[in-house]
């Protein structure tokens, strides 16, 4: 009897959108046993961490190996290729992002990557978990907040580039006023560029004040306040499906994920348990 395993072929595109209105940026995720690029190039960075096993690519007339942990950086224009190194394929995620998402936060113009093949676990870590979590649920402002964030970390600790200034000044009052436009439109939240334009700044020091003052990024801090408004709706008797789409969540396992991160319990949990009580 064989025991040959089924040859693995499987590609899954996501597109995100970068704050509501904003430009779209892809996602993949793959694992390909066999399957071998024709000779390509893209108009973007592509930005790729390895999940398993190892790929082999053919980039400026060598090859490079990637492995898991590994973080792959092809630059727009170059001509490349990508295959199995070894009979057990490989599996990667993969975002292409226009260039400009890599120049927020830096100095010195396009970032120029000398090495295709990075190793920094940290920030392959904090890439996948981000992929990860857009993927399965493409929300903007969140897509908005954790993806450009990390691409300037990519660019500043690897690249050419020289980071900017971080200091912002009147940080404080920049987050309560990013802070208050968010509460006051948590049904459809503007786009951290838009607020951003509205101060006078650069999304990345947008993103910096906010996070330096709150604690954590934009979408976090939405999601808990909207993880709270959620309470007070299932106090009052409504169902979970009901109050995701009031308090702006995309459906009612995304309004589960933040209320188990946020309070341990299922929405529905917590409206049995506080009803039991009332009762």
């Amino acid at each position: 009897m064989s025991t040959r395993q089924p040859i693995r072929e499987q590609a899954r595109w996501t597109r995100a959108r970068l704050g509501r209105c904003g430009p779209p940026l892809d996602l993949l995720t793959a694992h390909f046993d066999q399957h071998v690029y024709a000779p390509h190039a893209h108009t973007e960075f592509t930005i790729g961490v390895t999940v398993g096993g190892s790929e082999v690519i053919a980039y400026r007339g060598g090859r490079i190996h990637s492995y898991p942990g590994s973080i792959v950086v092809l630059e727009p224009g170059e001509m490349h290729t990508g295959g199995p190194a070894a009979s057990d394929g490989y599996a990667y995620q993969a975002l292409y992002a226009e260039p400009s998402l890599l120049t927020d936060g830096t100095l010195g113009g396009l970032p120029h990557f000398r090495d295709a093949v990075l190793h920094d676990p940290d920030l392959a870590t904090a890439l996948r978990r981000a992929h990860t979590d857009i993927s399965t649920c493409p929300d903007p402002l969140e897509a908005e907040s954790r993806l450009p964030w990390l691409l300037t970390a990519l660019a500043r600790r690897h690249s050419t580039a020289r980071a900017s200034e971080d200091a912002v000044p009147g940080a404080a009052h920049i987050a309560r006023s990013v802070r208050d436009r968010l509460a006051d439109e948590l049904l459809d939240p503007p786009s951290l560029a838009a607020l951003a334009t509205d101060l006078g700044l650069s999304r990345y020091q947008l993103l910096r004040a906010f996070r330096t003052t709150m604690g954590v990024p934009p979408y976090a801090w939405l999601a808990q306040h909207r993880v709270a408004r959620a309470r007070g709706l299932l106090e009052s008797g409504l169902r979970p499906a009901e109050v995701a789409g009031l308090v702006g969540f995309a459906d009612q396992a995304h309004l589960t994920r933040w209320f188990r991160r946020v309070l341990g319990v299922t929405p529905a949990a917590y409206r049995n348990s506080v009803q039991d009580t009332a009762g």
